[in-house]
């Protein structure tokens, strides 16, 4: 799977996204201008041993990722994740070569992205007095709804279980 971050401002969020990433052997796509440097602390600190280990790519604009993606990757689709859309993460099928796009933390993606690409907005069910979730917490819903999807394949999850000992 593929995780984009559309021009995120809060290090320690892309930190643990980047640690989930990892941990699930996705990509992450950042979309510049970013909130800060890749190199502070905070991102490190967030992602932990894990950032020399992940997979992340910069792209100077959406311009630039939509032209990219689209020579590597034509027939894949992008997920926007978003608090206006009408239908539910969970109510789509995911591929594993897809990507998910998320906005910045103060404004999500803009709206004339969205606009663009009302047919794949998808939104995480919640109580109309919230105005949305914290940005890694709803990379990794989403992130795990479309991995589940493919039986966590790539996961290889059954290996990890025979490791399990269990105390009677």
């Amino acid at each position: 799977m593929n995780i984009v971050l559309h021009q995120p401002e809060i290090p320690a969020n892309t930190g643990n996204i980047g640690r989930t990433c990892v941990a699930t052997g996705s990509t992450l796509h950042l979309i510049e201008p970013l909130g800060f440097r890749l190199d502070e602390k905070s991102i490190k600190r967030a992602g932990m041993d894990y950032w020399s280990k992940l997979d992340v790519r910069r792209y100077v604009n959406y311009d630039e990722f939509l032209e990219t993606i689209r020579k590597e990757n034509p027939n894949a689709k992008i997920w926007m994740a978003t608090t206006k859309a009408t239908q539910s993460y969970s109510d789509v099928n995911f591929s594993d070569d897809d990507y998910i796009m998320f906005g910045k933390e103060s404004a999500g993606i803009p709206e004339e992205i969205l606009v663009e690409n009302k047919e794949t907005c998808i939104r995480i069910p919640m109580l109309p007095d919230i105005r949305s979730l914290n940005l890694s917490n709803s990379v990794a819903i989403v992130l795990y709804e479309a991995l589940r999807q493919d039986n966590f394949e790539s996961m290889q999850i059954e290996g990890h279980l025979h490791r399990l000992s269990w105390k009677e």
